[in-house]
């Protein structure tokens, strides 16, 4: 039962993020909350086999998609916001 629920909530993840990204071509950001959310979700749920392990798992795996996400899409880089002294 516990199993059935995990892939029930991988399934309705994937999904959710499948359909937000039919509206518009999806930012890295966007692709990597979903991977990481599916990826996350199942290595929680494997490793803590239980829903609350996978549930955590997603969410964990969202937060670092989304950061190497943007990073890939520029939002990360800071070089444009550096002051240089001119001496």
């Amino acid at each position: 039962m516990i199993k059935a629920r995990s892939t029930f909530l991988i399934a309705a993840v994937v999904g959710a993020f499948t359909l937000g990204g039919c509206a518009h071509h999806p930012s890295n950001a966007q692709i990597g909350t979903g991977v990481g959310a599916v990826a996350g979700g199942l290595v929680g749920d494997a490793v803590f086999g239980s829903t609350f392990g996978t549930i955590g798992g997603a969410a964990a795996g969202a937060l670092i998609g989304n950061q190497v996400g943007k990073n890939s899409d520029g939002y990360g880089d800071r070089r444009g916001h550096r002051h240089h002294r001119h001496r």
